[in-house]
């Protein structure tokens, strides 16, 4: 296998596990505000966690993903948040009508908005926010 590839790959399973400890976060939080703080919209509650989960995203895959990078922090931030930013808005749209207008279960469409995340914030960051 060639090098590129290997750390393709590597990079790849960096993104998983990152990805799976800011989800874990960002669970957590919806959670508490949805179970303990008893928010009553979904949408807020999903929003709060979501910039949490953001923040800590951030973080990971700053100095745990996409590594051998050189650009100034201000300048992933930015694009980061913008980024991000579009992905929380589509987030809070999505349980809004998954969870405040259908009355469905917010565990469910936790799973599938993040699903959705996954993808946009893969290719986002590879091509957009860490090239």
């Amino acid at each position: 296998m060639s090098g590129g590839l290997l750390q393709d790959r590597a990079e790849m399973a960096r993104y998983v596990v990152n990805g799976l400890f800011a989800t874990l976060v960002n669970f957590s939080v919806l959670t508490f505000n949805l179970k303990v703080l008893l928010l009553p919209s979904a949408a807020i509650a999903s929003f709060i966690a979501t910039a949490i989960g953001i923040a800590v995203s951030f973080a990971g895959n700053r100095w745990y993903v996409f590594r051998g990078h050189e650009d100034p922090i201000l300048s992933h931030i930015w694009r980061f948040a913008l980024l991000y930013g579009a992905i929380a808005c589509v987030q809070a749209a999505f349980f809004y009508v998954w969870t405040d207008r259908l009355g469905l279960s917010y565990i469910p469409g936790f799973i599938i908005a993040t699903a959705m995340q996954l993808a946009l914030s893969y290719v986002g960051n590879k091509a957009l926010v860490f090239a």
